[in-house]
């Protein structure tokens, strides 16, 4: 745990320790002025050993256990001042990563200290000056406490805007989900309509096949089957549409006629009743050879664009184009308006997941985008 770091960590660490040697050189450099004594090789060593221990200890430790650490620095401080820089640096971890009163108390504890050293212990420096270099001291960790608190609610903003960042985040693919789970339901509401009309044809040409006089045993027997299969299929079929409607409001009314492909006229007509300048060109010589199905999900594709026209063009030109060469051919094109501060209306792109699950499953392909003369192109292809 200790030693699994970063390099970023890593460079930290050094950068901090490195500030604490130059502090403790300089405070060695003043206590050599203040006790001009000479000092042998002994007390060198001793004062380089016990600072690398400082140091060391500082480097590895201040982040887990800044408080400890601090406090072991204070008292290893009696027996060198090189590892008054790591002491005064020990001080500053604990403002990063504790809560105010822990700093406090050990910036307190070590200003104390140091005072106390500085009036009690018999020094050749007069009492004024005694009383300046504790005051010097007591300033430099008040500014160590403060810029460590300063560090610590910096972080503490970042974390927290990343955090609103990743429940935004989760919160839209949650969004995107529902509305793709929301189309599939509606989706699977609609083919349960086609679906039991055909089968009920089927029910009924296998009945009339099954009672028809002149019909031989072997053929009125087979139709008997497929009178009854088709009827357990409709018992299926409801069973499973039941399922999907289960704990949903307002799903006890009968559903209605699903549109076709002939009703985007209708679609059109009537966003221009709202005020709306759509036009339409459209180039499909027989609607009626357009299979219900892709007429159905053609309309809710042209019903999903004039809707965000709507709601993020509004009063913009829209034109809706449908050509059935080959295949089925939607597009719906309107201008995008310059955006205005406070105007922009918000939207989740739930619509157009919807819409990449209709074409998914008629194996279509969907496009959509601004173009580039500042246009908002929605383009889907069908296959017939």
């Amino acid at each position: 745990m200790i030693l699994r770091r970063s390099a970023r960590e890593w460079m930290g660490d050094a950068a901090v320790t490195a500030v604490g040697l130059a502090i403790g050189l300089l405070v060695l450099a003043g206590s050599r002025e203040d006790y001009p004594a000479p000092t042998g090789w002994v007390d060198d060593v001793r004062e380089a050993a016990l600072g690398a221990v400082g140091l060391l200890v500082l480097m590895l430790f201040r982040k887990r256990w800044p408080v400890g650490v601090a406090v072991f620095l204070t008292f290893l401080g009696f027996t060198n001042s090189v590892s008054w820089g790591a002491t005064a640096m020990s001080v500053y971890t604990v403002a990063v990563y504790r809560r105010w009163p822990s700093a406090i108390a050990v910036a307190a504890l070590n200003a104390t200290i140091v005072m106390l050293l500085f009036q009690l212990v018999s020094n050749p420096m007069s009492r004024q000056d005694r009383w300046e270099a504790s005051v010097v001291f007591v300033l430099g960790y008040t500014v160590l406490v403060a810029v460590g608190m300063l560090v610590r609610s910096r972080r503490m903003l970042i974390e927290s805007l990343r955090e609103r960042a990743r429940a935004a985040e989760t919160e839209q693919l949650l969004r995107v989900e529902e509305a793709r789970l929301l189309e599939r339901e509606r989706i699977a509401r609609e083919m349960h309509d086609v679906l039991a009309h055909r089968i009920s044809l089927l029910a009924v040409h296998a009945g009339a096949l099954e009672f028809r006089p002149d019909t031989p045993a072997e053929q009125r027997e087979a139709a008997g089957i497929i009178r009854q299969s088709a009827f357990e299929a409709m018992e299926d079929l409801r069973e499973v549409i039941g399922v999907l409607r289960r704990d949903r409001p307002g799903t006890d009314d009968p559903e209605r006629p699903q549109p076709t492909l002939a009703d985007v006229s209708g679609l059109v007509t009537e966003s221009r009743r709202a005020g709306g300048p759509v036009t339409l060109d459209e180039h499909v010589p027989d609607p009626g050879r357009v299979p219900s199905r892709v007429g159905r999900h053609a309309y809710r594709i042209v019903q999903e664009g004039l809707t965000n026209a709507r709601k993020h063009a509004p009063g913009a030109a829209v034109r809706v184009t449908l050509d059935a060469a080959t295949d089925l051919d939607i597009e719906v094109v309107n201008a995008v308006p310059p955006a205005k501060p406070g105007l922009a209306m918000p939207g989740a792109g739930a619509g157009l997941v919807g819409l990449a699950e209709r074409v998914a499953l008629l194996g279509g392909t969907l496009e959509h985008g601004r173009t580039g003369d500042g246009r908002f192109r929605l383009h889907a292809r069908l296959p017939l």
